[in-house]
This record gives structure tokens, C-alpha cells and sequence, in this order.
């Protein structure tokens, strides 16, 4: 399925522009109608990535990190890319493999555990890297999460 938008930031590789992205990741997900608690999970699982491209990826040169926004109905999905490039979707998507524990984490980049975290605020995590390193982080809009059959309050509707 395709996404309703798809939105790009490009920024250059330095920890003063974590806070920009981070209130773009804010304003989009607070747009699609995400929760508070969401919207904090979001900004800092993409902080981590952005705080991981802007410290590994350059090694001090200059550099930039593009972050992509795929807004679908029932989820956002963001990639954080740190070569800069612009996006073609469904290529990056079919070269992306799921992050998984057993991996070592130092064969992605050091201080790995930014990637542990991302993974537990976010549904789903996938990395690809060829050349540079692409993250992408899957959280699911979760709508009308309780139950109207069993806990209701009141009985209209």
C-alpha cells in the first residue's frame, strides 16, 4: 500500500538539528493522530537515530542525514538515513531487513544501544547497510484500543 504522503527532510549532520526533526516528527505525528505518549516514543527513537547518523556516519566531515516520513493510514514509518540521499520507497524497503538481537551490534556502528532502545519504543525496526546506514522505525496508529464489548461505562453509543 502506498502512503498518503510522503514527506523529506534533509539537514546537515550535526547534533544542533536533532531538536528540528524532532518537532517535525512531533507536528506530523501529532497530525495523524497519534497519543502524547506515542508522539515521545517517536522523538526519541528518532533522536537515537539521528544522534547515531550526526556521531558515526562522517566521522567529524561534513555530511548530511535525510529522514523520510511515510504517513499511511495505520501507521508512520520513518527512515533515517545518513548518506543524505533523497528516498525511492520501495527501494529502500527492498533492500531492508529486520534488526535483530543476535546481530552484533558493533558490525551496524559503536554504541549500539541506541538500536536496542529504538526497538523497544518502537513496532517494528529494520536497517539496511550497504553504504551508509539506513534505519527504518514502523509505529502502528493505534485507534480505539479498548474493547466497546466488555468495559463499557454507558450503554449508548
Amino acid at each position: 500500500m502506498e502512503p498518503f504522503d510522503f514527506i523529506e527532510i534533509r539537514v546537515p549532520a550535526k547534533a544542533e538539528y536533532v531538536g528540528v526533526v524532532r518537532l517535525s516528527t512531533s507536528g506530523i505525528a501529532n497530525r495523524m493522530g497519534f497519543s502524547y505518549e506515542e508522539i515521545e516514543d517517536l522523538k526519541v527513537a528518532i533522536s537515537e537515530a539521528m544522534s547515531n547518523a550526526t556521531t558515526h556516519a562522517y566521522d567529524g566531515k561534513d555530511g548530511e542525514v535525510t529522514i523520510g516520513y511515510g504517513l499511511y493510514q495505520d501507521r508512520l514509518e520513518v527512515m533515517v538515513a545518513d548518506r543524505g540521499e533523497s528516498f525511492d520507497l520501495n527501494q529502500v524497503k527492498d533492500g531492508l531487513g529486520p534488526y535483530k538481537e543476535n546481530q552484533s551490534v558493533e558490525d551496524l556502528r559503536e554504541g549500539g544501544f541506541g538500536l536496542f532502545l529504538i526497538e523497544a519504543l518502537m513496532d517494528k525496526v529494520e536497517i539496511k547497510s550497504e553504504y551508509g546506514v539506513i534505519v527504518l522505525m514502523t509505529k502502528y496508529l493505534h485507534e480505539n484500543e479498548v474493547d466497546l464489548d466488555g468495559d463499557q461505562i454507558s450503554t449508548t453509543q
